[in-house]
């Protein structure tokens, strides 16, 4: 029962997403909305990333199915990490994510679209990414003599300060990073500011690399290249950080070493056997067959051994290709068909009908028109809790 779709909206999945989409989607839209990308969409950034912290959580989740955002702020009054310092966990996850987080800041995380096809047989895909490079004509100095005044905005302490009284008698000091000096204190001097890179110390630079996509790779694997992020003066440059993003394919999808299908076969084929061509997706003709007096059921599962996915780092090792199949059953038969059909699969069951019985008509059902009827009472469920609940803590 979701009271509310808000975050389910904003990261573009439905209310009965998994985990797994939760993750798709907070990568695609973050990478895509970041300020580093999109200076102007901070607020979606923050946005997104509220709604992936409180989904991603399987009780905070519950709460806000239940009763929407203003459940989490009541009571407890739940507040949000720095969407940051999320970004950051996300991308750069290990027990030494808090010691990487000044050079994770020069990171450079890429998605990179790649095809089953190309996981299964593995690729170089040539990639262009801009990034930040310490100026060669000022050696990263922003000036050409080194010239430094003391920042006018934070008096050369390289934070901002404020004071504020939040009760009489009792002085809360806060400090804000100065963005005017980036924290160093110093200006550069007017009159002796780089022309090349503008005293900003770097330069926009962009380089064409080589990235080798192994057999067996899996969505969201992480490709690095060591040093090759962005620089600033002084420090060690950051790292790229190669995500691979698994593009939907028609025929397959994968469950980790193995592949899975869906083959349609018609009713005549289900009762009398048939055979099956369909190419892998290494472009071979792989053939299946079904020999006559095997009856093959509706959602039948089977599977052929070491066709499925090469294994990561272990490519001669393949998982399973597993198959299911569906029957395609004709919508109406023809009396002459099922004379026939009667004829060789034995007379239907007889039914003795009561002398008292009510005639019954079949509709048709929607699934679809079902679901959206049943979340509608839901939500007026919902709304009726939350009114009762502020009536009865008001």
């Amino acid at each position: 029962m979701v009271h509310e779709t808000e975050f389910y909206d904003i990261l573009e999945v439905s209310s009965n997403c998994t985990d797994e989409d939760l993750k798709k989607a907070y990568r695609r839209l973050a990478l895509l909305y970041h300020p580093d990308k999109n200076p102007t969409e901070g607020e979606r950034f923050t946005r997104i990333s509220q709604a992936y912290e409180v989904l991603s959580d399987p009780k905070k989740r519950a709460i806000y199915d239940e009763g929407g955002e203003q459940a989490l702020k009541m009571g407890a009054g739940y507040a949000y990490s720095n969407p940051m310092n999320l970004f950051d966990m996300f991308f750069n996850s290990g027990p030494s994510a808090k010691r990487r987080s000044d050079k994770a800041r020069r990171d450079i995380i890429h998605e990179l679209g790649v095809t089953l096809e190309e996981l299964y047989n593995g690729t170089n895909k040539k990639v262009t990414i801009k990034k930040n490079v310490v100026c060669e004509k000022c050696k990263g100095k922003g000036s050409m003599n080194g010239k430094t005044l003391k920042c006018r905005i934070c008096d050369g302490h390289g934070v901002i300060i404020k004071t504020t009284e939040v009760a009489p008698g009792i002085i809360r000091q806060t400090q804000k990073f100065c963005r005017e000096c980036d924290g160093s204190g110093v200006q550069i001097d007017p009159k002796d500011i780089c022309k090349k890179c503008n005293g900003k110390k770097l330069i926009e630079s962009a380089k064409t690399f080589n990235v080798r996509v192994e057999k067996g790779m899996f969505d969201s694997q992480k490709i690095i290249i060591k040093g090759e992020g962005n620089e600033e003066p002084d420090k060690e440059p950051g790292d790229i950080i190669i995500v691979l993003d698994e593009k939907e394919h028609p025929v397959f999808s994968r469950s980790i070493e193995d592949l899975l299908m869906r083959i349609d076969i018609q009713l005549i084929e289900a009762l009398c056997g048939f055979q099956k061509v369909f190419k892998s997706l290494d472009n071979r003709d792989l053939s299946i067959s079904v020999p006559k007096g095997i009856v093959m059921k509706h959602g039948d599962i089977k599977l052929i051994i070491d066709e499925g996915m090469p294994h990561y780092q272990k490519p001669d090792d393949k998982g399973r290709l597993i198959i299911q199949f569906f029957i395609q059953f004709p919508d109406t038969l023809s009396e002459e068909t099922i004379s026939g059909l009667e004829k060789s699969l034995g007379p239907r069951p007889e039914i003795k009908i009561p002398s008292k019985v009510k005639e019954c008509v079949l509709e048709k059902f929607d699934p679809e028109v079902e679901a959206k009827r049943h979340h509608s009472h839901s939500v007026m469920d919902s709304e009726s809790s939350i009114q009762e609940l502020q009536c009865t803590t008001s």
